[in-house]
């Protein structure tokens, strides 16, 4: 059962999604509290390789409340977990083809643990978008008429 803090409803719009993959995040104890308020926002951010380390760029995670001066920087650079095997898969996609990292979903695990759902993403073009359109209409009306007639 994973508890869903934040989705990108847009990336599945923008990108044709190849390959996902679950990254954990160093974040500090204030990040982890008002993540679970369920506050944040990855709809503008982004994944970096960078000296064999991925990071988080843009995403919004909102200072805590109550930890006054202790808090966090709300859009700082977050440093993502995960294999070096998946690290070097990622480098290699995004600077010989020319992917994308894209941030999925946010979530806390069945153990209680903060994971990023990526995507190793090639982007659309418009004539792309407007044919997913297209499609996503049909289907509503095909579920309408089928619904209508039996």
């Amino acid at each position: 059962m994973r508890k869903l803090i934040a989705d990108n409803k847009r990336a599945r719009f923008d990108y044709y999604i190849e390959h996902t993959y679950e990254a954990g995040l160093v974040l500090t104890g204030t990040e982890v509290k008002s993540l679970r308020l369920g506050r944040a926002n990855i709809g503008e951010s982004y994944a970096s390789p960078e000296n064999n380390e991925v990071w988080l760029i843009n995403s919004y995670v909102p200072e805590y409340g109550p930890a006054s001066r202790f808090n966090h920087e709300p859009r700082r650079k977050r440093k993502l977990l995960l294999r070096a095997r998946e690290v070097n898969q990622l480098y290699a996609a995004v600077n010989r083809e020319g992917r994308t990292i894209v941030p999925l979903k946010l979530y806390f695990n069945e153990r209680g643990l903060v994971k990023l759902e990526l995507a190793l993403a090639k982007g659309k073009k418009d004539h792309d978008k407007r044919d997913t359109t297209k499609e996503r209409e049909w289907k509503r009306e095909q579920g309408r008429l089928m619904r209508d007639r039996g």
